[in-house]
C-alpha cells in the first residue's frame, strides 16, 4: 500500500523537467490539485533534506544536489555502464563522435552515460536524460530488438508526437524502420528528435538474451550522408557486440527469442 505523503513527495520531485526546472509553491499546488499549505509542508521537508533548493531571488524551487548525488550513485553502479564505459569511450574517440549508452526503463529510454571524443564542450551535452524511443536512434535500436508483443504494447500507449518536422508519426512506417534496423543490426535517425542532430544506434543484450539497453553515436545531420557512414555503423555494432558479450550474452539466444516474439 502506497504511503500518501511519500507518494506526494515523489510527485513533487517528478514535476521538475528540463523545460520546467523551477517552480513556485502555487504552481506545484495547482498541478497536483492540492492545498498550498499541504504542498508547502512537503516542499519544506524536501528542501531541508537537500532534495529541493530555493532561489533567493525568485523564491522558486528547483531540484537539489541530493538528487544529483543519488543519481551519480545509481549510474556509477549500473553494470552496463561499468562494462560498457571503456568500449563506448573507444568508440567515441575512434569515430570522433559523442557516444551514449541508454537503458530501457519502464517503457522509456533513459540515457545513463555520455562520452565525448575530446575535452571540448559538446553541442548536445544537455540531451536527455530521457529521450523518446520512437524518434531516437538509441530508442529505435531497443525497439527493433524487443518482442513483437512488447512493441505493440509500446505503440498502443505511446502517442507518436511530432517533435520536429522530420519526426515519423506513422506507426506502420515506424514498424518498417524497425524491421530494417532488426535486419541490418543498427537504427538511424536524422533530426527527428532535435534539429541539427543525427544518430546511429545498436542494441545491447544481457545474459538472458534480452535487449535492455543500447549504444549510439551522435553528430550533425551530415552524419548519415558521410562516405564512411557504413564504417561508423559497423563500429557501433562491433562495440555493441563487445559490450553484450561482456554482459554475458550468448548470440545463440537471439534466434530463440525471435521465435518467441
Amino acid at each position: 500500500m502506497a504511503i500518501q505523503s511519500v507518494k506526494r513527495a515523489i510527485d513533487i520531485l517528478s514535476l521538475f523537467t528540463p523545460s520546467q526546472p523551477s517552480l513556485g509553491i502555487t504552481e506545484m499546488a495547482t498541478r497536483m490539485g492540492l492545498p498550498k499549505p499541504t504542498v508547502h509542508g512537503l516542499v519544506q521537508t524536501l528542501a531541508d533534506e537537500g532534495f529541493l533548493s530555493q532561489s533567493d531571488e525568485t523564491r522558486k524551487y528547483s531540484l537539489g544536489l541530493r538528487v544529483y548525488e543519488l543519481g551519480t550513485y545509481v549510474t556509477s553502479h549500473l553494470r552496463v555502464n561499468q562494462v560498457g564505459g571503456p568500449a563506448a569511450q573507444r568508440l567515441a574517440r575512434h569515430t570522433s563522435l559523442m557516444a551514449r549508452i541508454a537503458i530501457w526503463d519502464r517503457g522509456e529510454v533513459l540515457v545513463t552515460l555520455n562520452l565525448f571524443p575530446n575535452v571540448q564542450s559538446p553541442p548536445f551535452i544537455n540531451l536527455g536524460p530521457k529521450v523518446p524511443a520512437y524518434c531516437s536512434a538509441i530508442g529505435k535500436a531497443i525497439l527493433s530488438a524487443c518482442p513483437e508483443k512488447d512493441l505493440e504494447a509500446y505503440l498502443s500507449r505511446t502517442p507518436l508526437e511530432p517533435l520536429t518536422p522530420k519526426t515519423c508519426t506513422d506507426a506502420d512506417a515506424l514498424k518498417g524502420e524497425l524491421e530494417t534496423a532488426r535486419r541490418q543490426g543498427y537504427a538511424c535517425e536524422s533530426e527527428e528528435y532535435i534539429m541539427g542532430l543525427a544518430c546511429i544506434g545498436a542494441p545491447l543484450f544481457d545474459h538472458s538474451g534480452r535487449c535492455t539497453a543500447a549504444i549510439s553515436v551522435s553528430g550533425g545531420p551530415e552524419l548519415l550522408a558521410r562516405e564512411e557512414m557504413q564504417a561508423i555503423a559497423t563500429d557501433v555494432m562491433r562495440t555493441a557486440g563487445e559490450i553484450s558479450l561482456a554482459m554475458g550474452y550468448n548470440p545463440n539466444m537471439a534466434s530463440e527469442r525471435r521465435h518467441g516474439r
